[in-house]
């Protein structure tokens, strides 16, 4: 499963930059941008400012992350409606997990707040900022949405909570991961559940259990999830370690702990895993099954979709300020990350 260990002996000095690894070269999806973005973008920024009523420069630095641009990328085929729910969407799972990692709430009230908007979004009354956002969003989720995409979607978001809950915890208990506990645990706190469920959504289309529940589905899913987790670890890495990052808290530092690893070497190392879910992703497409002429067109869309998201997150990813930093549209091209001096907190 995974690739050979290179670069182990450890440098006399702390290194000056590392090399990210090609991704645009073995990355060879088409990236397309839906054309409502620039009106979807500036609704959903307007609508998180009224919600959160955030001041400068606290809303400032979440609008500058353009997450409307995001959507439009990973959804280019949305119209405007269901690409403003996603937008949403991806502004109200910034906020949640930040509000959580850096304990302004706590993870339970967290948890248990949003998944009573979302069981009933319309009755449900809540003043906590994460639910009031969910709330706003997810009553317009479901003006559309299947049933089967709605559950998921709901057991999805249960997942990232507890997900999230275990990693605070493992923090505050300075709690090792090795790579495979470290990958587990990656599956629900990036939160692609959520957003794989979007796709559905944003295709109205809902899938029939015994197509969800397919290895070969699940095998796409976890190919597409692990390329955009392990992807943005490699592009934060840079800001996360200069902000004081716990070493477990990121593929490339979980690399260098359980592999012994240099910085360079882990970077290759974790760049080869993000090459082998593409190939996986691409192995799992050649051998679907049928499943009749309208589920099948169905499924293609689907697997559409998790493409887009694949190549339109890494994309995103690299420029932007979120996770490159002020630099990554210039490192997406020439590769050299130059590591930023560590703050001291």
């Amino acid at each position: 499963m995974f690739p050979t260990v290179t670069h182990t002996t450890t440098p006399d000095c702390e290194p000056s930059q590392f090399i990210l690894p090609d991704f645009i070269s073995y990355c060879h999806y088409p990236l397309r941008q839906n054309p409502h973005r620039d009106v979807v973008s500036c609704a959903s920024g307007q609508w998180f400012t009224d919600v959160t009523q955030l001041a400068e420069p606290a809303v400032r630095e979440y609008l500058d992350e353009d997450i409307g641009a995001f959507a439009a990328l990973c959804y280019p085929d949305a119209d405007a409606f269901h690409l403003r729910v996603c937008a949403d969407f991806l502004h109200w799972i910034a906020i949640t997990d930040d509000l959580m990692e850096y304990g302004v709430v706590g993870t339970k009230e967290m948890r248990e707040s949003c998944i009573l908007a979302l069981r009933d979004p319309i009755h449900f009354d809540t003043e906590q900022l994460g639910a009031k956002l969910c709330k706003s969003f997810f009553s317009r989720f479901r003006d559309t949405a299947g049933p089967g995409c709605t559950e998921r979607f709901i057991r999805g978001s249960e997942l990232f909570f507890v997900s999230v809950a275990k990693h605070v915890d493992d923090r505050a208990k300075k709690n090792m991961y090795n790579l495979q506990s470290y990958i587990t645990l990656r599956e629900d706190t990036d939160a692609m559940k959520l957003c794989i469920a979007l796709i559905e959504f944003a295709a109205r289309i809902d899938l029939p259990d015994e197509v969800v529940s397919h290895p070969v589905i699940k095998a796409l899913e976890a190919a597409a999830s692990h390329h955009a987790a392990w992807s943005n670890d490699i592009i934060s890495y840079n800001k996360e370690q200069s902000r004081g990052s716990a070493p477990w808290e990121n593929l490339v530092a979980v690399l260098m702990h359980d592999q012994g690893l240099d910085l360079q070497g882990a970077v290759d190392y974790a760049g080869e895993m993000c090459k082998n879910a593409i190939q996986c992703f691409e192995t799992n497409r050649a051998i679907l099954p049928s499943w009749g002429d309208e589920v099948d067109r169905q499924v293609a869309i689907y697997v559409e979709g998790l493409q887009n998201w694949i190549v339109g997150s890494l994309h995103w990813y690299l420029n932007s300020v979120r996770y490159a930093g002020e630099d990554g549209r210039a490192v997406k091209y020439d590769r050299v990350v130059k590591l930023l001096p560590k703050r001291h907190l």
